[in-house]
């Protein structure tokens, strides 16, 4: 009966302690997927800040090319309020056509493209690109991780149990097409 009753206490004490460790592993995952959202947004977010004054640089030159700083604008102020990966993802991806369409009035103006204020935006612009990619590239690694986490075996079971439901990876419809070549 001692036997018995202590192995039952062993396997009560495993249990939890399964049940912890997979409760703590899972929240870790989760709050990983966080932060890398939270960098992503905060890289979107420059990009975001950049537009304004790269557009106020592009009117001074090609003041008359409303249609195509309206578009950026528009885009902009869509990307600012779309929420959620996907929406994000679509949003970001209709920004990256409307600046396609703004660096392309730049070469009609030798003035503009020649403009140390306009390559500087245009170098922070890139850069901002850059840390943004490797934001999403992160983030969507974090996902991985998490997801495989929540439905895998044997956590699968803790985490269906407490809440945890897999997230969506950031998916740019821009990026099938391969990389966006700007020319100054």
């Amino acid at each position: 009966m001692l036997i018995t009753l202590a192995v039952l206490v062993a396997l009560v004490v495993l249990l939890v302690a399964f049940l912890v460790l997979t409760y703590n592993s899972l929240v870790r995952r989760r709050n990983q997927v966080d932060n890398a959202w939270g960098q992503v947004d905060v890289q979107l977010t420059r990009r975001y800040e950049l537009i304004p004054n790269l557009v106020e640089t592009v009117q001074g030159y090609a003041g008359h090319e409303h249609r195509t700083l309206g578009a950026v604008t528009r885009a902009r102020a869509e990307a600012l309020s779309a929420q959620g990966p996907a929406a994000r993802a679509e949003a970001d991806d209709q920004l990256t056509g409307a600046l396609k369409s703004l660096f392309a009035v730049s070469e009609a103006y030798p003035d503009l493209k020649a403009s140390a204020n306009f390559r500087q935006l245009q170098d922070e612009l890139a850069n901002t690109e850059d840390r943004a990619a490797y934001a999403r590239q992160y983030y969507n690694d974090a996902v991985l991780s998490y997801n495989n986490s929540v439905h895998t075996i044997p956590t699968v079971l803790v985490a269906g149990a407490m809440g945890f439901r897999g997230r969506e990876f950031f998916r740019a419809e821009g990026a099938a097409q391969g990389p966006v070549t700007v020319r100054f």
